[in-house]
């Protein structure tokens, strides 16, 4: 079905609960918040799916995509236990983990327009005008989302900055 293979399945169903859990996140926090239920959740899906896409791409900038989104989900997860960035810290995991939605946004709406529905896909080129409009939407959220994320982040900067002084790298659980 889709022409998906069984590790494409695999692929496919590991990585697709970290959707759900970015918007919740997003929504409920304007932000992914690591330290939490749904944040640690986030990371196990984003993992499975970066790291199993080496096994099924097809494309030749999958893996790129894979790489990079291994790189910035592991340095999103770790700049915060980094107490030399002080309040740094806070701004650095929100960018980086944007990009990892991001990252995952970009094959998620690729991948569905060209197999949905099975048979007779909404886009069958590449070049594709709808596409590549898709795409774009999702790199115009991708800078409006973290230019908004960091005014947040500037307007409740007090309560950030005694989190991130205090050495604490605790968030709301979720």
């Amino acid at each position: 079905m889709f022409g998906i293979s069984p590790l494409g399945w695999v692929h496919t169903i590991g990585s697709l609960p970290a959707i759900p859990l970015a918007a919740y996140m997003l929504i409920k926090h304007g932000r992914i918040v690591p330290r939490s239920r749904a944040g640690l959740a986030y990371f196990v899906f984003m993992l499975i799916g970066a790291l199993t896409v080496f096994l099924v791409a097809h494309q030749a900038v999958s893996p790129v995509i894979g790489a990079a989104t291994l790189v910035l989900l592991l340095a999103g997860y770790g700049v915060g236990y980094v107490a030399a960035l002080g309040r740094a810290r806070v701004y650095l995991e929100t960018v980086l983990l944007s990009l990892t939605v991001f990252l995952l946004m970009v094959p998620t709406v690729s991948e569905t327009l060209r197999r949905v529905p099975d048979g007779h896909p909404i886009v069958t080129d590449p070049e594709s005008p709808l596409l590549k409009g898709a795409l774009g939407l999702i790199g115009v959220t991708l800078v409006v989302g973290v230019i908004a994320q960091i005014i947040h982040l500037r307007r409740s900067g007090n309560r950030l900055a005694r989190g991130a002084s205090a050495g604490s790298t605790q968030a709301p659980k979720a």
